[in-house]
């Protein structure tokens, strides 16, 4: 109720703020490691809270709503403090951060991600080429199946291209997809020895949940923009023109400023923090939650934002 009632109604009424720091500002908060001891700390209350998830399912009396809500509880986070926390870590340099990143994605098995997205989607944006930018008029159920599959194609691509510049063979220990594969199965088993298959399937469910979630995210976020084509399978350089943007204030305190998702794409080593808004960036109708629930509703999604897209192409 609170992520997809509350917020959608609140976030209509609310302006949003397209307030930027000032030189100021950023530098201050370029260097307050609160932003960053925060998202460590999310990593470890994504794991809490997964324990707790798969330690209670022997109470008494629990009803199928019950553990339709816990699923539905799990996943939420799995999408938000899991995959979301991850997607920023994974930006950052350090190994340290990059681990967390890893083991945040793991509670959504979905490790696979850290390569496509930081070697090939921030590559590829808003181009053919990407399996996460969504075409013009790609209803969004369409658009899962297409981007899941394609995506974990990507990965692999990515991995056995680098593994193979080592001078290593495939199945080398030190290719990325295969230690991903090793690590998310050896957590399934851990799971399911430990609570049994029943609890392990509701787990599976969630971490779907989570998948699904952030693939709704992308779908809006690169809907019906394309870069211009410079020469043969070149493209100029993605902009903040390229990405869907939101200043809604709810949606970028629940998400750690996601949906100013213009400027990261702009500048993806920027600290989410320190994100800005970009006057020729194009707005979504309101926040990420309602967002993502129009974008459920293909016809109604398409009126919307299909308007949206050629009036940016009669100012281009």
């Amino acid at each position: 109720m609170y992520a997809w009632i509350i917020i959608p109604l609140v976030e209509l009424l609310i302006r949003p703020d397209e307030k930027n720091m000032d030189a100021a500002e950023e530098e201050v908060a370029k260097k307050d490691r609160v932003y960053d001891y925060m998202l460590y700390g999310f990593v470890l209350v994504q794991f809490v809270s997964l324990y707790i998830f798969l330690t209670n399912f022997n109470e008494a009396g629990l009803t199928g709503w019950d553990i339709a809500g816990r699923v539905c509880s799990m996943g939420l986070l799995c999408g938000t403090f899991g995959i979301n926390v991850a997607h920023e870590l994974g930006h950052r340099v350090n190994k340290y951060e990059q681990l967390l990143a890893k083991a945040s994605l793991l509670t959504s098995l979905y490790m696979h991600f850290f390569i496509e997205h930081n070697k090939g989607h921030h590559k590829n944006v808003a181009t053919p080429e990407d399996p996460s930018s969504a075409r013009y008029n790609e209803p969004v159920y369409l658009f899962y199946v297409r981007t899941v599959i394609f995506s974990y194609l990507s990965a692999w691509k990515i991995a056995n291209n680098e593994i193979r510049k080592q001078g290593l063979p495939l199945l080398h220990w030190r290719n990325e997809m295969l230690q991903a594969h090793f690590i998310q199965l050896v957590f399934i088993l851990v799971i399911f020895f430990s609570f049994g298959w029943t609890v392990t399937l509701y787990f599976l469910f969630a971490a779907f949940m989570g998948i699904l979630l952030l693939e709704t995210v992308n779908y809006i976020e690169h809907y019906g923009l394309r870069r211009k084509e410079t020469a043969p399978g070149k493209f100029e350089r993605a902009m903040p023109q390229h990405s869907w943007n939101s200043n809604h204030v709810l949606g970028r305190l629940m998400l750690f400023e996601l949906s100013r998702h213009s400027d990261h794409h702009y500048l993806a080593s920027r600290k989410y923090q320190l994100l800005q808004h970009h006057d020729n960036a194009p707005q979504l109708p309101t926040g990420y939650p309602g967002s993502m629930l129009l974008s459920l509703l293909p016809p109604l999604w398409f009126y919307v934002m299909n308007r949206r897209i050629k009036k940016l192409e009669k100012v281009n």
